[in-house]
């Protein structure tokens, strides 16, 4: 087992190196730009597009609402990572690593834009009349046939790495969480998820949509709201924890109590690859769910779907980062979920622990539903829709295993894959970012013209 971790960990170091970090921001970057920065400017329009599509959208083709769209890719992404990740990244680069979480989720709203855009524009209609796209469609259908390749890659990648990622790492964390803080058994809490995951997946992405348009918001907003309770304690910090992640951001931070200390390098990396792991801009991962929305424009979802980076990494996981920093905790020896709980803690005893340890179970919970779609329906691609129906019931049974064995390896493997499933994926969006600036432009001219609304 020593030797397939050591084997695992140098892979890991391979696809998460600079070169990887380069790629990610870079392609952002480069869609930023061709967009003209329009994911940013067009932040309102996004939420008025996501508000107005919670109703199903009349004769529109597709599955589900376009809200239920950006619901089920957030359930995904709305997870460990904005609880455990984010305390592990400030934990292993010091608080400058929360600097570049937010560079990575500027430019990766634009990725978020592009991956829908491309989901929607090359999706197609499988036999059982249900709606299937991602980036396996789009570089098949808009590349053509002899990228098909690159399009399997993805599909293989996405639905092991669907296991790590969106499975056993959050059975795992919820696992870990019940039993600190309520005593529940992890085997316990492995066979009830596993009931609850296996009641939701009979539904289809249906069933999917409308159970994370309930709770998505809800928890979302919850922890939120619970955030900011305990930075309005901390007040008198918050402009010290500022100053600590521009600083720490481009210079090294010093050894102090139980923090090791922090080359720029580990900031960077860290704060991108952690970042990446909680809003998924590059992984592909998303365009699967927006797939299914009941649009005919592109460009429309493309807008919703961008709101999904900027609500995981800007908002949620800025108020794990500014807890944990303003309570000083950050420098306890702490790492991943246990961090973030003493954070809340320390500013809400006998209180804070709780929530944090609520907050990650139904995160977790709505995480394993909607990576359950993303896995689904890259197994769908690669095999049909006979593959379905028996890659669901293996899902359901690796919950308890994920439950009940050791994190470490598990953490290491859903990373090293998460990388893998990028590298397609962003070739793809570089390749067709001529359709994407194309469709945006026409869309933008569409609406500039006398006698449109």
């Amino acid at each position: 087992m020593e030797a397939i971790s050591n084997f695992v960990n140098e892979i890991n170091g391979l696809v998460w190196g600079p070169p990887m970090l380069v790629m990610i921001l870079g392609v952002g970057l480069f869609l930023s730009l061709g967009l003209k920065l329009m994911p940013i400017m067009k932040l309102g329009a996004g939420f008025r597009l996501m508000w107005n599509g919670r109703a199903r959208g009349g004769d529109d083709e597709g599955d589900i609402p376009p809200f239920q769209a950006l619901m089920t890719a957030l359930s995904a992404t709305v997870g460990t990572g904005n609880i455990a990740g984010v305390a592990t990244a400030v934990f292993l680069g010091g608080p400058g690593a929360l600097f570049w979480m937010w560079l990575t989720a500027l430019v990766g709203m634009a990725t978020k834009y592009s991956e829908a855009v491309l989901a929607v524009r090359f999706r197609e209609v499988d036999e059982r009349g249900a709606h299937v796209g991602g980036p396996m469609y789009y570089i098949r259908n808009g590349l053509g046939k002899k990228w098909a390749w690159l399009g399997v890659l993805f599909a293989i990648f996405a639905s092991v790495a669907a296991f790590g990622i969106g499975n056993t790492v959050q059975a795992n964390s919820v696992a870990d969480v019940l039993e600190v803080n309520f005593s529940i058994p992890h085997w316990v809490t492995g066979l009830v998820l596993m009931a609850l995951v296996g009641m939701v997946l009979i539904g289809g992405i249906k069933r999917i949509g409308q159970v994370a348009s309930a709770l998505v918001p809800f928890m979302a907003v919850s922890y939120v709201m619970i955030g900011l309770v305990v930075l309005a304690i901390n007040a008198n910090e918050i402009p010290e924890a500022f100053e600590l992640i521009f600083s720490y951001a481009f210079s090294p931070a010093a050894a102090e109590g139980g923090f090791a200390g922090a080359a720029v390098w580990a900031a960077i990396r860290f704060g991108v690859a952690r970042g990446i792991f909680s809003n998924e801009a590059g992984l592909g991962s998303a365009p699967i769910a927006h797939a299914a929305a009941q649009t005919k424009d592109p460009v429309r979802q493309g807008m919703v779907a961008m709101l999904g980076t900027f609500i995981d990494t800007i908002i949620v996981c800025s108020i794990t980062g500014l807890v944990i920093i303003t309570s000083g905790v950050w420098t306890s020896g702490e790492t991943g979920a246990a961090l973030t709980s003493l954070a809340f803690e320390t500013g809400l005893p006998g209180l804070g622990n709780y929530m944090v340890a609520i907050a990650l179970a139904i995160f977790a919970f709505t995480t394993i539903l909607g990576w359950s779609f993303y896995g689904e329906r890259s197994i769908e691609f690669l095999f049909g829709v006979k593959a379905i129906v028996p890659y669901r019931i293996v899902w359901i049974i690796a919950i308890p295993v994920g439950a009940t064995v050791n994190l470490g390896f598990i953490w290491l493997l859903a990373d090293t894959l998460n990388a893998m499933m990028a590298l397609p994926n962003l070739i793809a969006l570089l390749l067709l970012s001529p359709v994407v600036f194309r469709l945006t432009k026409d869309y933008f001219d569409k609406q500039m013209s006398p006698g449109t609304h």
